[in-house]
């Protein structure tokens, strides 16, 4: 039986108060009530103060560039379906460096659940503006303010019909979890943006005001009705909804793809071999 020591215990580099710790402990709850071991699952992250998180696991690891951890992620389950793929990483590394790549992996489907921290800040860095900063903030590197629209990562995912979107609140932990879970099961891309605050460089979007505003969809919201699912994806300001925005049943990529897992396949190093001769 997986308990939740089984994935340990670390001492972080994270500030007190940060809504990192929250995101953890909701993403261990979501392994436990999976009973997922620690070497069932890989962990893909870039590079940020969200990015170490998975470095506080027990489980398979890769740490990499920064915005690039989605392709890691992508060959791994191409490679290994049986793996259970989670890239945690924050909003500057995910929607910025990483930008791209989010939208391919939306366009692919790919078989992987894209956990976000969403602090709307630079944490690692040091507090400039990241994609999802609103305008107007004022921040190190923006002293004027911030002149760039926001990116609104659930309308851009739900406008490609990303197979499952939703929106978590570090402050919500066993709500949270269940996203995990959920996201976890579907088969395809599974969005999770998880808002959160920093209490070092984002002074406005603090922990009272997130938890004044989310507030999480009603049971008879419908995620599969995408027209609804757009408009909910668009509310931003008072009120704040969490939950799962959009879902649908698309393929995963690796379904689509006729060739068989790389992982257990025998090595005929005689044809390696061969391939060696032809760069002497």
């Amino acid at each position: 039986m997986v308990t939740i020591e089984d994935y340990g215990t670390y001492e972080t580099a994270w500030c007190p108060g940060c809504g990192n710790f929250s995101i953890l402990k909701a993403v261990k709850q979501a392994l436990v009530a999976t009973q997922l071991k620690p070497n069932q699952c890989l962990f893909v992250s870039g590079i940020g103060q969200a990015a170490k998180a998975p470095h506080y696991l027990n489980a398979n690891v890769f740490n990499g560039l920064h915005g690039r951890s989605l392709p890691v992620a992508t060959g791994a389950k191409l490679a290994n379906p049986d793996l259970v793929v989670i890239v945690e990483s924050g909003d500057g590394c995910h929607y910025g460096e990483g930008g791209n790549h989010f939208l391919a992996a939306i366009r692919r489907n790919i078989d992987v659940t894209m956990l976000v921290h969403n602090n709307q800040i630079y944490g690692l860095t040091k507090g400039q503006a990241s994609p999802t900063t609103d305008e107007a903030i004022i921040t190190k590197t923006q002293p004027e303010g911030v002149l760039s629209a926001p990116f609104n990562p659930i309308a851009v995912a739900v406008a490609m019909q990303a197979g499952f979107v939703a929106r978590g609140f570090s402050g919500m932990i066993d709500h949270l979890s269940d996203l995990i879970q959920q996201g976890m099961a579907h088969q395809g891309f599974a969005l999770i943006d998880v808002l959160q605050n920093c209490v070092s460089f984002n002074k406005v979007n603090t922990f009272a005001w997130y938890k004044k505003r989310c507030y999480p969809l009603p049971p008879e919201y419908d995620p599969t009705d995408w027209g609804t699912a757009m408009t909910t994806a668009t509310e931003w300001g008072a009120k704040i909804p969490v939950g799962i925005i959009y879902r649908n049943a698309r393929p995963p990529f690796g379904q689509r793809l006729n060739r068989g897992r790389l992982v257990g396949q025998k090595t005929d190093r005689s044809e390696i071999g061969r391939i060696m001769d032809r760069f002497q």
